[in-house]
């Protein structure tokens, strides 16, 4: 399936520069997807952060280096880390020995082998979707910056949540609400052609800007929605992965350059109900 072999042809890049310089975007490129995307499809589907799986298997690289005699700064500054301290931090985090003490022969290691992407097959439970096509629309809100790393900006977005619950925004966001879709939006303003990053908590709104908001306009695009419910941000996390890691890899669709939206329909903090807007555009 093309998708896959594009998902695998960006692991093949990774992979290439393990001794060098990675950069997110020229994966991302390779995967015909943004950075952010990218980014997302990988960690949900592989388990694990793309940053965190770049530096197992460097690390795994470095032990099969040092075994092979090489010298433990030489290993270090091949695999990007600048001093002794941070490479011999980083080494046993992972196996749980010193770079030093790795080249003594019989030690033991531990290896991280490459992964790669395929089609399983999983459960028959069933996602509820629709597809919307929407003319560009303006959203009003609380917005921060974010990282162009997802692991980092995975950090601002829940202190963002806990700012306006606690100053008051929230119930004049609420009371602003006047156009669809209707609900609390989270909307992550996240493609390559943006300078800056941005996350928004808004709603969809023709009011003025209130002092300490910011407005934002969502461009036109076609997205494919999913209903959700249950206790968060478990239930939407798992929402999330599903339509990555089941839907999207078997749909005729692949990801649009558009923000991702979360629709929060209801407050309620046990059951909230909820929709996933995955910007979507057809495949070639």
């Amino acid at each position: 399936m093309e998708w896959l072999e594009l998902l695998n042809k960006a692991l093949d890049y990774v992979e290439d520069n393990l001794d060098g310089e990675i950069e997110y975007g020229k994966a991302a490129q390779l995967a015909c997807c943004s950075t952010y995307h990218f980014q997302r499809m990988f960690s949900y589907i592989a388990g694990v952060p793309l940053s965190e799986y770049i530096r197992r298997r460097r690390l795994t690289h470095a032990a099969f280096d040092l075994q092979g005699g090489h010298k433990v700064m030489d290993v270090a500054l091949r695999y990007g880390y600048d001093s002794p301290t941070a490479f011999n931090r980083a080494f046993q985090q992972v196996h749980g020995i010193s770079p030093s003490a790795a080249q003594k022969e019989g030690t033991a290691l531990k290896a991280y082998p490459r992964i790669s992407f395929k089609i399983t097959i999983q459960g028959a439970a069933e996602m509820e979707y629709r597809i919307v096509t929407k003319d560009s629309f303006r959203v009003v809100g609380a917005k921060a910056l974010l990282e162009k790393d997802v692991e980092e900006s995975l950090q601002v977005v829940p202190q963002l949540w806990q700012q306006i619950a606690q100053n008051g925004q929230m119930s004049q966001l609420i009371s602003m609400m006047n156009q669809e879709p209707v609900g609390v939006l989270g909307v992550s303003a996240c493609m390559d052609d943006l300078e800056k990053w941005e996350y928004y908590i808004a709603v969809a709104s023709d009011g003025e800007v209130p002092d300490g908001m910011a407005e934002y306009r969502v461009p036109a695009c076609t997205w494919a929605v999913f209903s959700g419910q249950g206790t968060n941000p478990h239930a939407i996390q798992d929402l999330q992965r599903r339509i990555i890691t089941e839907w999207l890899p078997t749909s005729d669709y692949e990801y649009a350059n558009a923000p991702d939206i979360e629709v929060y329909l209801d407050a309620n903090p046990t059951n909230t109900k909820f929709e996933v807007w995955l910007p979507i555009t057809k495949r070639n």
